[in-house]
Formats: structure tokens, C-alpha cells, sequence
């Protein structure tokens, strides 16, 4: 049964999110020819020359003050009609810094007032119940991803919980990370669905080392308890009077229990099946009874770390263990009743079989029917970890069609591969575009252009935090460039060099090993003449780095439209209760870390 209907955080309605993208849409106007610039192209097309007025010192300055020192105005002061004053209206050259470097801030989603709280969609979900004790990932899972899929699968888990449903279906699931832990540790069933065979055998391998760790991790729980419990008893005379029976511990298989384990724990440590008495005094008597009660307490604190490893196994990742394998003869009532209660809860884990993990190999498009792919699809919820250009868009709009999907969590990334529909000014309506998907954009004709787009991924806080751009990997990029173009005469190409800067050893090295990528005949360039190149471009680095942080600062605005696009688009459904952008991740971390929520009205539940 789902929750009853609460108060969900307040919204963005239709118009307010229509009318925040239309004004960042405007600045953005004036701002594309700096985002479509490509860096390559910086020497061999003038581009300081072309696009920035200011001297690229006095940019560099501006850019690299803290956030909200940028200007004496303030963003609550600003008015949309300033941007007219950035750029010059005939050359279109940027002129003034300081109000540009105020209004790419204010036109980001950190400043906009668009985005819902995390905390306040939580606090709605949740209600009167209590977030539950995680386990820890960082054992299995680089810091980044560790911090991406415990908050998201949190969040995860209370929306599925308002929603009253059990599963889930995760689109551009690659290796499971997500997959894996919202049914270890949450008890859904879990659908990852990704194009990539490799990326689904690797999730097969990872959930099975997975099963591994938590095995390895009880046991662990297990023989620090042992340590602990004969510690204590070696401080205590009467140790060498109490005995008892010898219990064979069964080897587990691959496939045993987690039941079997907290049971043969128990037996092997709780000498409660029987106790050889050696004609105690009544001081012996006190001190046995003291033993059995640490025993208890023992056991209690060992039964709460096996259930919490419990709550986290996939149902189908063992075989259930059955108390009458066990030959440790007559059981005290206490070990009778834990084994029944064991066995109800083993028995009924098994025969709901909600918290598996299925990983398929699909490819998605905005036509996917899931029906077809997923033949027990029931009530559920669509989530996506990052999913890559149009698969972003295409979850949404599988969202909004299928009437299974009652709510969807997308964190989109890889701006870069989204399709746009006017990119090339050719307007073909019978396909479906990753860009733009909202109607104002569509009707405007928008297109952003792949290089605006690649800089929409340019981490913005992380070079915020002293994580610099590679100017000198760019510079050596954009020099070979012009040798490029004026020895061989080449002004396109289908190739690349790749990863060559951190493999050269020197500005030679990297033209010579990339001429070869490129296919061209480096006898041609001696290496005065290579570095004849280098000193004439040398003293112009700074103009390359002043450039690229104008385009570092653009680019939580390029982000901006991309994701009220997304916005927008929910907005104009019948079908939605509530839809919003929360940011979901700490940024410097996770720079793509604004999420697409949206749950479905209860009429269609």
C-alpha cells in the first residue's frame, strides 16, 4: 500500500519554470559565440581578438575572485535588462568582466532559486518514519561513486516508499553500482538496464563479489566477538569448570545461508545447549550465572551486526539453511523460538523475492517499451545514475508514457552526446531529439552546438577549489594546431590525438608522436621549427587560460538551460504531481550532481 497523500515540498509551477528559462535563455543568446569557441581553434581563428575586449589579465583577475566579489552589485539587485551591457551590440565582442562574471553567477542554478532542497524532499517522503542505518560502501567503491549512490539510493528509497512500490528500474545501470545496493540494502527489486553486454556481465561479476564481501564481513563481525567473549572469560575463575558440547560448525557453500551463518554462530558461541556441571558452589553458582548472562548479551550484540548484514543480501543470493541440519541436540526454548522466527523470516524472504537484482542488456530509446523487455513489470520507479546525452531525455519521456512508472529520479551527464534538433537548421519532426524537449525552446528554434554543450561540462566548482584547467595540455593543443594548418595545409580531420600530452615528454615530443596519430609525415618539421611555433605562442598562454575560465564561468549556464529544459517538459504533462531539480551531490566531488525528480498523481497509481 502506498503512503497516504502528504504535503510534497512547494513546486515551481509551470509559468515561473517557463519564465526562469526564457531569461537565462536570453543571456545565453549573447553569450554562445564564447561557448562555441573551440580552444583547438584559439590561435589559428584570432579568437581573443574576435570575442574579448578586456586584456586577459584583467579577466584572469575578476574570474579568479571568490564567488559574489565579482561586482559591487549584488544578484538580489540585478536586473534581466544588465546582460544588454556585457557584450557590445556591434562587434559582440565581451566588453565589460565584471558584469559578465555577475551574471553567469546569477544565472546559474545555485543562485536562480529553481532548484528544491534535498533535505525538504526527504522530510516530505519520509513522514513520521526514520532514514534507515546505511552500510558503508567506501569498502567497495571509489569515494565519488560511494558518495553518489548512498545519497541517491536514499532519496531512492523514500520516494519508492511514498509510492508504495517495490520496483526499480535503473536506465545506463553500466556495472550496478546503483542497482546492486538499492536491493542490498534497501530490498527492492532491481531491473539495471544497460546497452552494454560488457557493462551487464560486470555487474554480474561485481553483485556475485559482492555477496563475497558481505559474507567476509559477518565473519569478521563473528571472530571479533569470539576474541572479545574469551578475553573477558580468561579474567574469570570458573571458566575451566564450564564445558560444553562440541558442535560441528558445517562448511558453508557459495550458495549458504545467511541464516545457517547467524546459526552456527550462535551455536558455537552460546553455551547455552547444554552445560556440564561440576558440582558448583554457590559463589560458582553466581559466577556461571554471570557467564551465561554476558553470553546473552553477547549474543544479542552479535545478532544485531548479522541482521544488519542481513537487510542488505539479495533474497536470491543464498540457499536457506533448514535448523534440522543441525545435530547439537535438545535446544534450550530461547534457541528454539530464535530458529522458528529465522526460519518465517527466511521463508517469507524467499517467496516474495522483492530485493533481487536483474541485470539486462537493452538498448533504450525514447520508443523502448519496458513491457518488452521486462516481463513482470509492475508499479515502479525509473532512476538513472548519470546517464549519458539522450538517454537522460529519453528516460523522461518513457516516464511520462508509462503509466507502470510512477516516479523518476534522472541525473543526467555527457551534455556533449545529446542530439539537437536545429543543430544542423534541418527540422526533421518525426524523430526524437535529446534537445530541446520543452515547447518555448522548440519554438525559438534553440540549439546550444556541441562545443557550448562539451563546455557545459566543465566542472566549475572544482577549478573554484584550485582544481585548475590543464593550460598547458590546452596550449599544446592549440599550437600544434597552427602547425597543423600552415605546414600540411589541413583544416579538418577526422582523427585525434588523444591522451598524447601526458605521454610526451616535451613540446617536440607531443607534436611529433601526434603527427604520427594524425597520420601525417613529421619529416616535414625539423624541431627548430617545432620550437619556433612554441616561442611565438608562448607569451600568449595566458590569453588561453583567461579564455577558458570565461568559458568555466559559462557553464553552469549552458547546464541551467539543458536541465530547465527537462524541467519544462515535465511541466507540460497532465500526468505530474510534483516535478523538480534537486542537487543531489556535493559538486566538487560529483560535478554533474543536479537530479530531475518527478512522481506521478495518485489517480494513476
Amino acid at each position: 500500500m502506498s503512503r497516504p497523500a502528504a504535503a510534497l515540498p512547494t513546486q515551481l509551477s509551470p509559468a515561473e519554470a517557463a519564465g526562469t528559462l526564457r531569461r537565462a535563455a536570453q543571456f545565453l543568446a549573447r553569450a554562445l559565440p564564447l561557448c562555441r569557441a573551440h580552444t583547438v581553434e584559439f590561435y589559428t581563428r584570432a579568437l581573443w581578438d574576435r570575442l574579448v575586449a578586456p586584456p586577459p589579465d584583467a579577466v584572469l583577475e575578476v574570474l579568479r575572485r571568490p564567488l559574489g566579489e565579482a561586482s559591487g552589485a549584488t544578484a538580489a539587485l540585478w536586473d534581466d535588462d544588465r546582460f544588454s551591457n556585457v557584450f557590445c551590440e556591434e562587434s559582440k565582442q565581451l566588453i565589460d568582466i565584471d558584469l559578465f562574471a555577475l551574471a553567469a553567477k546569477y544565472y546559474s542554478l545555485s543562485s536562480l532559486g529553481v532548484c528544491t532542497p534535498l533535505e525538504h524532499v526527504l522530510e516530505a517522503l519520509r513522514g513520521d518514519n526514520q532514514g534507515r542505518t546505511g552500510v558503508k560502501t567506501d569498502e567497495f567503491m571509489n569515494n565519488k561513486k560511494s558518495h553518489e549512490v548512498q545519497v541517491m539510493s536514499e532519496l531512492v528509497d523514500n520516494i519508492v516508499n511514498y509510492c508504495g512500490i517495490k520496483q526499480v528500474i535503473d536506465i545506463g545501470s553500466g556495472k550496478g553500482y546503483l542497482s546492486s545496493f538499492l536491493s542490498m540494502q534497501y530490498n527492492l527489486k532491481v531491473y539495471g538496464i544497460d546497452s552494454s553486454n560488457n557493462n551487464t556481465n560486470g555487474a554480474h561479476e561485481r553483485n556475485r563479489k559482492l555477496k563475497k564481501h558481505w559474507r567476509a564481513y559477518q565473519s569478521r563481525g563473528r571472530a571479533n566477538l569470539k576474541s572479545q567473549r574469551l578475553e573477558k572469560a580468561n579474567d574469570r575463575p570458573m571458566e575451566s569448570e564450564i564445558k560444553s558440547k562440541a558442535i560441528s560448525e558445517k562448511p558453508l557453500s557459495n550458495d549458504s545461508s545467511l541464516q545457517s551463518q547467524d546459526q552456527v554462530t550462535i551455536q558455537d558461541t552460546v553455551p547455552s545447549c547444554g552445560f556440564t556441571e561440576i558440582a558448583p558452589s554457590e559463589t560458582n553458582k553466581k559466577n556461571e550465572v554471570d557467564l551465561v548472562a554476558q553470553t546473552q548479551s553477547d549474543e544479542s550484540k552479535l545478532s544485531e551486526e548479522v541482521l544488519a548484514v542481513l537487510n542488505v543480501l539479495p533474497a536470491d543470493a543464498v540457499e536457506y539453511f533448514s535448523s534440522s541440519q543441525c545435530k547439537c541436540g535438545e535446544l534450550c526454548e530461547e534457541e528454539k523460538m530464535r530458529r522458528k522466527m529465522a526460519s518465517l523470516k527466511a521463508k517469507a524472504s524467499k517467496s516474495s523475492e522483492s530485493n533481487l537484482y536483474f541485470p539486462l542488456t537493452s538498448c533504450i530509446t525514447a520508443e523502448t517499451e519496458l513491457s518488452d523487455i521486462i516481463t513482470d513489470l509492475e508499479d515502479c520507479m525509473m532512476v538513472g545514475l548519470h546517464t549519458c546525452g539522450d538517454l537522460a531525455a529519453n528516460t523522461l519521456r518513457i516516464f511520462t508514457a508509462e503509466p507502470e512508472i510512477k516516479a523518476v529520479c534522472s541525473v543526467g551527464c555527457c551534455y556533449h552526446l545529446l542530439s539537437e534538433q536545429f543543430e544542423n537548421q534541418e527540422e526533421c519532426p518525426e524523430d526524437v531529439w535529446g534537445f530541446p524537449m520543452c515547447q518555448y525552446l522548440k519554438d525559438k528554434g534553440w540549439c546550444c552546438g556541441r562545443n557550448a554543450r562539451m563546455s557545459a561540462c566543465l566542472a566549475s566548482e572544482r577549478v573554484a577549489v584550485g582544481q585548475m584547467l590543464p593550460t598547458e595540455s590546452l596550449f599544446y593543443r592549440a599550437v600544434l594546431q597552427v602547425i597543423i594548418e600552415e605546414i600540411y595545409g589541413v583544416t579538418k580531420s577526422d582523427r585525434h590525438v588523444g591522451k598524447t600530452y601526458s605521454k610526451s615528454s616535451s613540446f617536440i615530443d607531443y607534436v611529433r608522436k601526434s603527427l604520427k596519430k594524425l597520420e601525417l609525415d613529421d619529416s616535414k618539421v625539423p624541431d627548430s621549427c617545432i620550437m619556433d611555433y612554441y616561442e611565438k605562442y608562448k607569451h600568449r598562454m595566458n590569453e588561453l587560460e583567461a579564455f577558458n575560465m570565461l568559458k568555466v564561468a559559462l557553464a553552469p549556464c549552458i547546464e541551467v538551460l539543458i536541465l530547465l529544459d527537462r524541467l519544462c517538459y515535465l511541466k507540460e504533462q497532465d500526468n505530474i504531481a510534483w516535478s523538480g531539480l534537486v542537487k543531489l551531490f556535493d559538486p566538487v566531488k560529483s560535478p554533474r550532481c543536479y537530479a530531475v525528480i518527478a512522481l506521478k498523481k495518485r489517480s494513476s497509481f
